[in-house]
């Protein structure tokens, strides 16, 4: 009795350790289930919004739209080739003035600065900009003062916010800051952190499958007279446009940096002269024909305002940017205003 129940004892333990061993071997044998492998999100890069250009940071900055004189007296102009954006519009007679629009870049010195019409003032408010000018026509004091955009004006900041430069006489030598736009817009209480709707970009595929006629050198007549038209030539290698007024390269004065351009768009609109001082008025609204030039090719299109932007368009789309900086030369009729000299 007493060999036996020894024996019942032994073949207990020894069933329970197989079974523990049976155990362990399963949980050993187990394949170990790998955790899932989340897939890689690249990190979306900032990009300047009017010229699709990637940024080193994220952007919260405002636009700002500066007056910039175009008589022969203010060339070569300062800070003009940082400007995301350029209209180039009629003023008095065949003189054109300038609303640069800077967003990526706002430059040192800026100038030399000019009056306000309203219709620059118009073109502004696309960009939610904040205006600059150094004095004002009536129509657009009114504009300004009535608060449709915030302004700093050299009528109340000469010799202060504004300078006055020695190597030019009035009313070609007023100037102004990206640090004093800032110390403007801090006693004004105007902010300039606000965010810029951006424009639409061509993709790599579609820079590649661009149409039109070739145009490697064109000329935008605002007169008869070299001293009154803008030349635009194509670098074919750098595939992008440069720009001469009078035939002379516009520079930079200062670092002589030339005018880099990757969109040219001139557009027709309606003017008239709308007093004695020869001041015009200029449909900013209706639309009409218009020539658009990319990568040394020249396609007809129209324009629009949308939203306060002259956008060109084609079969009722709008027609993408090519990455970079943009010209947009108004003129009263495009037959006679421009010419192909490729």
């Amino acid at each position: 009795m007493k060999i036996k129940f020894i024996f019942g004892i032994m073949t207990v333990f020894l069933y329970l350790s197989a079974c523990n061993n049976n155990e362990d071997k399963t949980k050993t044998e187990q394949p170990v289930e790998e955790e899932p492998t989340s897939a890689v999100v690249e990190e979306e890069k900032a990009v300047y919004p009017l010229t699709g250009i990637e940024a080193e940071a994220e952007i919260n900055q405002r636009a700002v739209a500066v007056m910039i004189n175009n008589h022969p007296d203010a060339r070569p102009q300062s800070g003009l080739h940082k400007a995301d954006i350029v209209y180039e519009v009629l003023a008095e007679g065949n003189i054109t003035r300038f609303l640069a629009i800077f967003h990526s870049e706002i430059p040192d010195i800026i100038g030399p600065v000019r009056s306000a019409r309203d219709y620059y003032v118009d073109l502004s408010k696309g960009f939610n900009a904040l205006y600059i000018s150094h004095g004002w026509s009536p129509d657009a004091r009114e504009k300004l003062e009535s608060g449709e955009v915030d302004f700093l004006n050299g009528l109340f900041y000469d010799g202060t916010l504004f300078w006055r430069a020695d190597h030019r006489k009035a009313p070609h030598n007023s100037y102004i800051s990206a640090e004093n736009i800032a110390k403007g817009a801090e006693a004004e209480n105007i902010s300039l952190n606000e965010d810029v709707e951006p424009f639409k970009f061509l993709t790599k595929e579609e820079l590649d499958s661009l149409q039109g006629e070739s145009a490697k050198k064109v000329v935008i007549k605002y007169d008869n007279s070299p001293t009154w038209q803008a030349t635009y030539e194509y670098n074919q290698e750098e595939q992008n446009y440069t720009r001469y007024s009078a035939n002379e390269q516009t520079v930079d004065l200062e670092s002589e940096e030339p005018i880099i351009l990757d969109n040219i768009l001139v557009v027709e609109m309606q003017h008239e002269v709308i007093d004695n001082a020869g001041r015009r008025g200029i449909d900013l609204t209706s639309g009409g024909k218009a020539i658009l030039l990319q990568k040394g090719i020249a396609e007809e299109v129209h324009w629009e305002n949308q939203d306060g932007r002259i956008i060109p368009v084609a079969n009722g789309e709008s027609i993408e940017f090519v990455p970079g900086k943009s010209w947009i030369n108004v003129v009263p009729n495009i037959e006679n205003a421009y010419s192909d000299h490729s």
